[in-house]
This record gives structure tokens, sequence and C-alpha cells, in this order.
């Protein structure tokens, strides 16, 4: 497929993508805040069945909120369902994956250097990782370990580091992040599709037939809310990784990755709590220190001089080589990559003076999270890496 067609395909699905991620994961946001703010109703309600109201103020007006224990004495007309955002947030996205991942396993999936795989054999493992992820899930979630919450998530959560573990060592660092995204949003998805939405069809239709609703279908609904609920921020975060290559890059990038985790499902922890007026406010002190210890130990490592030992004297014309040898197919007004024909991230590195005022971006895609060039194409040395990362460490001099 042309290359530009492809960027442009890559854009409009990214942008679908993003937008029904934000409508899926912000309605989330608002019923368990809505759910947690409800308050105690007058008894006139309680006498139709309203077990909770709130009000509220917004776009010039007052809105009344009432949540029923049951159901209304009659079913409206009109009743807004909550699933569409969803499902397109799960669809736009695995079409995303597939052009990406999939298409261009070559380029964007495979590193050799990880795993010397076919492109079936990639994608095999793909669909098997995202396929299987939700069945295990949905298994664990139908055994009696759902009736004990702590242990349930601490299964999961072995099972989804092991995962991690498994696919860093073999796609490229990019893909297994954006995997593991993919099995967890499969996940959110699948709860919508099989177990809320059924539970929520089932509700209606017992106020339809004026029976009491199957408990057990509320149950297992708020078991599978609560969990999307705790996985929203960590998959947002695997959805913006892929700008940062400091976390994706990293030697332990799995671990890395489940340490965001927990950060990022203690600070919604917090909110949840906060809604319902019972927050502990060491719970984000403690996300905060655990944020900063994780940035502190996969900061990489500098070069310290040794005593008595003059300075590497760094030859500008020599640096000016490496970077046209190994970066500017990318980063040119006049590209020569096949692919990217463009230059990348608008960064332009034709001269010394283009290679100076960037050496803070060279410092920290090619010198020390080492994602740059894409999947080293242009075969850049270790030892090139240290030359330019001695020469920024000296002023980036261009004379």
């Amino acid at each position: 497929m042309d290359p530009y067609i492809t960027e442009w395909l890559n854009l409009a699905l990214r942008f679908a993508h993003v937008i029904t991620g934000i409508a899926w994961i912000g309605a989330s946001f608002y019923f368990v805040w809505l759910d947690n703010h409800l308050e105690n109703p007058p008894q006139w309600k309680k006498d139709k069945g309203i077990m909770g109201d709130l009000w509220a103020v917004h776009g010039g007006g007052f809105y009344e909120v009432a949540k029923y224990r049951h159901g209304p004495e009659k079913m409206p007309e009109i009743l807004h369902w909550f699933k569409w955002e969803a499902y397109t947030t799960w669809l736009t996205g695995f079409v995303l994956l597939t052009l990406m991942f999939y298409v261009g396993a070559d380029i964007y999936l495979i590193d050799p250097s990880v795993a010397d795989l076919s492109q079936g054999t990639a994608i095999a493992i793909g669909l098997a990782s995202i396929v299987g992820g939700w069945i295990v899930y949905d298994i664990l979630c139908r055994t009696k370990l759902a009736e004990n919450g702590l242990v349930l998530g601490l299964i999961l959560m072995g099972l989804i580091t092991a995962l991690s573990y498994y696919l860093t060592q073999t796609f490229s660092a990019r893909g297994a992040f954006m995997h593991v995204g993919a099995v967890i949003g499969t996940i959110m998805a699948g709860n919508v599709f099989f177990t809320i939405m059924p539970s929520q069809r089932a509700l209606v239709d017992s106020v339809v037939k004026g029976v009491e609703a199957d408990p057990s279908w509320g149950a297992k609904a708020k078991l599978r809310s609560t969990h999307n609920t705790y996985l929203t921020l960590p998959i947002i975060f695997i959805m913006i990784s892929n700008h940062y290559p400091m976390v994706f890059n990293h030697e332990y990038n799995w671990a890395v990755m489940m340490g965001i985790f927990v950060v990022t499902a203690l600070i919604r922890q917090y909110f949840v709590a906060r809604h319902k007026g019972n927050e502990n406010v060491l719970v984000p002190v403690a996300a905060v220190i655990l944020g900063i210890a994780l940035a502190w130990a996969i900061a990489p490592e500098k070069a310290v001089p040794v005593a008595g030992q003059a300075p590497l004297v760094i030859e500008p014309g020599k640096v000016k080589t490496i970077i046209n040898d190994r970066c500017t197919s990318c980063h040119s007004k006049a590209n020569t990559d096949e692919l990217f024909t463009a230059a990348q991230g608008g960064i332009i590195l034709d001269t010394l003076d283009d290679m100076a005022r960037m050496a803070p971006r060279i410092q920290a895609r090619a010198v020390d999270a080492k994602d740059m060039p894409f999947m080293n194409k242009t075969k850049i040395t270790d030892d090139e890496r240290a030359y330019l990362g001695q020469w920024i460490a000296q002023g980036a001099v261009i004379k």
C-alpha cells in the first residue's frame, strides 16, 4: 500500500479511536461519579422506588437525577443506552492495530533482535494473545474467585504481568505495549458486550414484566464494571506510551508497565473513594512516590569522567557523518526512506546547526532510549550512540 495512503488511514483511524475512547471513558468516569454521589432522597421519592438522587447545574440549567431501586412503574418510551462508545472504541482500535502492526508487521511488530518471526507467526501470536486473554479472564470471573475481589485481582495482575513479559520477549517494544493494551481493551469491551449489556437488558425485561430482576446479573455486571473502572487509566497510559521510548524501550519494559499499572490503579482508587467521601490522602501520596521512584529507577546511566583522564576530543565533522548516515534518511528536507517520505516529527537534521538545535531530542531518543533510528534500520552502533552522547555532553559544539 502506498505509504501516503497508509499515513492518512492511520491518522483517520487514530482520530476516530481517540474520539470514541474519550466518549467511552468519559461516560465511565461520569457514571462512577454519579453513582457515588447519590444522596438519600426524601420519603415521597422513596415511595416511588427511588433509592438515590442528586441535583447538578451545568450549561446554564439545573439537572435532577434519580436512580430507582428496581425500575419505574412504567418503562419510558425513550431509554438511553451507553454501549456504542465501547464498541466503536474497540472496533477502531482493532482496525488501527491491524493496519499498523499486522499489515505493517515487518516494520512495526517484528524486531529480529528480539525474536526472528515470520509475519504470519507474529500475527497469529498477536491475535492469540488478544482472544486468549479475554477467554482466560472471562473464565476466571465465572468461578468462585469472583466472590473475592482482592484474590481475583491479584491473580489477574499476575497473569497480565506474565503476558507482558512474554510479549516483550517476542515483539518489538512498541508492538508488545500495544498488544497488552489490545488485550485490556478487549476485556473492557467484552465486559460491556457479554455481561454489562445483557444484565441491563435483563433489568429492563424484569421491569416490563413486573417481576423482580435476577440479582446474579447485577452482581456480575458490578464486578465487570469495577474492573473496567480500574483499567481505564492503565489503557490510557498504554495509548500514549508510544510517544515515550524511555518507558517502552527500557530493558525491563514489562516491569515498567506493571509499575505504571499500580500507580494508575492507586490514582483511580483515590478518586473513586473520594466520590464516596472516604478518601485517604496517603493513597495519592503513595502513587506520586512510586511514580518518582519508577522514573528514578529507569533513568539512563550517564557517562562519568574518569579522574585524570582527558575528555574525548569530539570532531563535529564525525558527528555530522554519523547523523547523516544514520538519521537523515527519515529526518531531512528530502527524505530517502521508502516508508517515511516526510521528516518525522518535523525534525530536520540536514546541517550541524540543525543537529545542535535538536541535541536534546537526539540525546533522549538515540542515546538514552535507543529507539531511534526506528527499529535501527540504519544500523547505528553503540559506539556511535556513545560518540553522539559525548558530543552533546560537551555542549554540542559545531566548530
